[in-house]
């Protein structure tokens, strides 16, 4: 075992190209991961991304190995990072109600770059530690995310309400509830119905609360026409 793996870090062009093979595999799989929650960038760029930033340092090795060839052995990685920065920043997106949407993917697409580069460069443990690391952390971690982020002291709202007086009743409700509007918005979205107004608000409880709670009570109020947490 140990001498394949020795092997497989090793700088013959058939170890290169099962790296290159395990690089797809695994971008392929978090992009796969991406896909089943509906996330813009999927299992063809993932796969792409890992493998062009393996292709690229196991050229820069090459470049460096051959005689007399004065080659900057940080030069391509630092070309790699910096690329996929701009890659990963095109799947940000803020939309009408505030929202930034695209954070995780773009965090997940450098993230996977630098594990393309630990395989291509033959650093095979590091690039499947992380690899698992990276599974762990968009599967695993995101419902210890939503447990906490669900039980907050703080919760972003968008809001229809009626324009007849709508936004008077929902200002009048949330202080009956004694929440602490930390800010309240016009949303440039536009509303589900022409006759009422959209509204972004920004509530600090006294306490921890269950958000699904606050969502449904909020629904529940007869001038109020769409709501959802943000």
């Amino acid at each position: 075992m140990q001498e394949f793996l020795s092997f497989l870090e090793g700088t013959s062009d058939i170890a290169v190209v099962i790296r290159l093979v395990m690089a797809t595999l695994f971008g392929s799989l978090i992009g796969w991961e991406r896909v089943i929650k509906r996330h813009n960038a999927g299992i063809k760029t993932f796969a792409l991304v890992s493998l062009g930033s393996a292709v690229a340092t196991a050229l820069n090795i090459y470049l460096d190995m051959i005689p007399d060839l004065s080659a900057d052995v940080s030069r391509i990685p630092a070309g790699v990072v910096s690329g996929i920065g701009f890659l990963g920043a095109g799947t940000i997106l803020v939309t009408g109600r505030q929202q930034i949407k695209g954070l995780t993917t773009a965090a997940s697409l450098w993230v996977t770059a630098c594990m393309g580069m630990a395989i291509g460069g033959g650093y095979l443990t590091v690039g499947i530690g992380c690899f698992a690391l990276i599974m762990i952390a968009n599967i695993a971690l995101v419902n210890l995310s939503n447990a906490v982020e669900e039980n907050s002291r703080y919760i972003s709202i968008y809001i229809e309400v009626n324009k007849n007086g709508g936004t008077k009743k929902l200002s009048k409700w949330i202080a009956e509830q004694e929440f602490e509007v930390s800010s309240m918005t016009k949303s440039k979205e536009k509303p589900l119905q022409s006759s009422d107004a959209a509204i972004i608000i920004d509530i600090d409880f006294d306490k921890k609360r269950s958000h699904k709670e606050i969502i449904r009570l909020l629904s529940e109020l007869d001038y109020v026409n769409y709501v959802e947490e943000i």
